[in-house]
């Protein structure tokens, strides 16, 4: 036997929205709503009545809105934005700050020592990459140049450098 229909807290706006319909979309899916609760139907009842597919019928029903003719929240939080963040853009420039003030008067920043004291200051545990998009997010860079060959001639490597030709 099918599950009973739900959403009886949204009927009176969706009898309601039956009345008030302006466009075919709005009218399916107020009926997407009204025609399940009100005469029993099925979903693939409800979806041959109102002339769309089941998939469809049954996103109209969770999709369905209950302010339909209010108006919609437009504005969010910086935070709200990122999706699964570990902290606000405030907090992360803050974390940082503390974190990274020998590394701000011309030091080097080495990440995978800076991890634990980043965990430690958030309470959460990080990814490295995580760690990488933080300090991107914020303007931290690669100052230094990876490591070196011991057998090197860095003379022979500006030289080579300034005559690259562009192209």
């Amino acid at each position: 036997m099918a599950r009973k229909a739900s959403g009886t807290e949204q009927l009176e706006v969706a009898m309601e929205q039956l009345k008030k319909a302006r466009s075919a979309a709005e009218l399916r899916a107020a009926q997407a709503i009204v025609l399940p609760l009100t005469l029993g139907l099925s979903l693939e009842q409800t979806a041959l009545a109102i002339g769309r597919s089941v998939g469809v019928t049954c996103r109209m029903r969770t999709r369905y809105d209950l302010a339909m003719g209010e108006e919609k929240k437009t504005t969010r939080s910086k935070h709200e934005l990122r999706n699964r963040a570990k902290a606000s853009l405030e907090q992360e420039a803050r974390i940082l700050d503390e974190v990274l003030s020998e590394a701000a008067t011309g030091g080097v920043v080495i990440v995978p020592p800076l991890k634990p004291a980043v965990e430690a200051k958030l309470g959460k545990p990080l990814a490295l990459s995580t760690l990488y998009q933080m300090l991107a997010r914020h303007g931290w860079r690669k100052l230094a140049p990876d490591k070196s060959h011991p057998q090197t001639d860095p003379a022979a490597r500006e030289a080579w450098k300034k005559n690259f030709p562009s192209g």
